[in-house]
């Protein structure tokens, strides 16, 4: 089968990886200040860090995709085995490729739609995008968005 543009996975065609073991008190802020210290700005266009809705915490990983192959590569051979956070922990990152979504545009078509972007979700938890290093708006979602839930649970409204 043929990869499509909007989802790459040809090895020298990634561009999404997933960062793994990061610090649970790590914020999105942070997380961009580390990609920013560590060379990347403007380098990533897509980033969500994942937040535990009832303990408000990281759930310590987080996805980058970067605008192009070379910097994937690049990110993933430079942060992996990274352990020197900003914050206190024995954490070591590991880094791996996104699975199934690949490229800018798999991920807008993955949480356009998301109860993330629900109003009542606050927006340090939902995935931002990046434009030379400026954070862009979401697409507006293109049909109505649910409140976020756990089970029957609705959570954060």
């Amino acid at each position: 089968a043929r990869a499509s543009a909007s989802a790459p996975t040809a090895p020298g065609e990634r561009t999404t990886v997933m960062l793994r073991n990061l610090p649970n008190n790590y914020t999105r802020g942070i997380l961009l200040e580390l990609l920013d210290a560590e060379g990347f700005q403007g380098r990533y266009d897509f980033v969500y860090l994942p937040i535990d809705f009832r303990t408000h915490a990281a759930l310590g990983y987080a996805f980058i995709n970067l605008v192009a192959p070379a910097d994937a590569e690049r990110l993933h051979r430079q942060i992996n085995g990274f352990s020197h956070w900003a914050l206190p922990s024995s954490k070591v990152c590991c880094v791996g490729w996104s699975h199934p979504h690949q490229g800018l545009e798999s991920h807008i078509a993955r949480y356009r739609n998301s109860p993330l972007m629900h109003e009542a979700v606050p927006d340090e938890y939902r995935p931002v995008l990046m434009s030379g290093g400026v954070r862009v708006d979401f697409p507006p979602p293109t049909k109505r968005v649910k409140p976020p839930r756990q089970g029957t649970e609705r959570m954060l409204v």
